[in-house]
């Protein structure tokens, strides 16, 4: 009789905790449901694109990389890369690495907003645009391209104490280094994103600078100077910061021991 009693009352108990239980989920659930529907009200929400998986970078993204995530509207909204635009997503290259999860904004993929062709929304915050006369073997035969990183070397022929100009007197330094490249000619990295590579016929290329570079570039393209890009690969982020100024002399005396430097390196490879 005693065990009958205890079975029951255990049952009962158990009956209870499971309906205490069942009761604190669904509170629990009216909860969360409450505080997602405020957030829709007080933000909103859009549909966008995050990176499904770690993301190295450089990496062409294709359809496996990316899924879409309900995510607040606000912030979002014209940065993100929405849901819908997944086909102008794939087989872009992503600038930078990513991790799982982060949502995608069209300023990490190559070529940006396709609907953004304004130059000005590339342009980072205090940074200026400024185009250089350049073409031809000066931006590397024409291989520069929108979204590369340049070193600019200027050459120079500088007037001497009493004014006049000697061939001793020209000079090549280096003016800025790792530079980014917004625009070859008219054609942007948004514009090749739409329209395809048009070419590689330009005269001048565009460079984001700050306003004391810019001021450094204009000077140099007025004396009348020579401007040269050399091209830098996209995972070097170094900086030399004692580059010498290059004269005849120099030319001469270092000739030899740079070219012993170059076999010296080619052999340890």
């Amino acid at each position: 009789m005693k065990r009958s009693i205890v079975l029951a009352a255990s049952i009962a108990l158990g009956v209870i905790a499971a309906a205490l239980t069942q009761l604190y989920v669904s509170a629990k659930d009216a909860e969360v449901r409450a505080q997602k529907e405020s957030i829709n009200k007080r933000y909103g929400t859009i549909e966008v694109l995050v990176f499904a998986k770690d993301i190295p970078m450089g990496t062409v993204l294709s359809a496996g990389d990316i899924e879409a995530r309900v995510a607040p509207k606000l912030g979002l909204r014209g940065q993100a890369v929405p849901a819908e635009s997944l086909r102008d997503a794939v087989g872009r290259k992503v600038l930078l690495s990513h991790e799982a999860g982060e949502v995608v904004f069209w300023s990490d993929l190559d070529g940006g907003n396709p609907l953004e062709r304004g130059l000005s929304a590339d342009l980072k915050p205090k940074m200026r645009a400024i185009s250089i006369n350049c073409s031809g073997a000066a931006a590397v035969s024409g291989m520069v391209r929108p979204n590369d990183h340049v070193d600019v070397i200027g050459t120079f022929a500088f007037p001497g104490d009493d004014g006049k100009i000697r061939n001793g007197d020209v000079q090549t330094l280096t003016i800025l280094q790792n530079v980014l490249v917004l625009a070859t000619g008219q054609t942007t990295a948004k514009s090749r994103t739409i329209e395809g590579d048009p070419g590689r016929g330009y005269s001048t290329v565009t460079l984001e600078v700050s306003p004391r570079e810019a001021e450094m570039l204009a000077f140099a393209e007025h004396m009348k100077g020579r401007l040269v890009l050399t091209l830098r690969s996209r995972t070097d982020v170094t900086y030399e910061s004692e580059l010498p100024k290059v004269d005849f002399e120099m030319v001469k005396s270092e000739m030899e021991s740079l070219n012993m430097e170059r076999q010296r390196r080619l052999g340890g490879r």
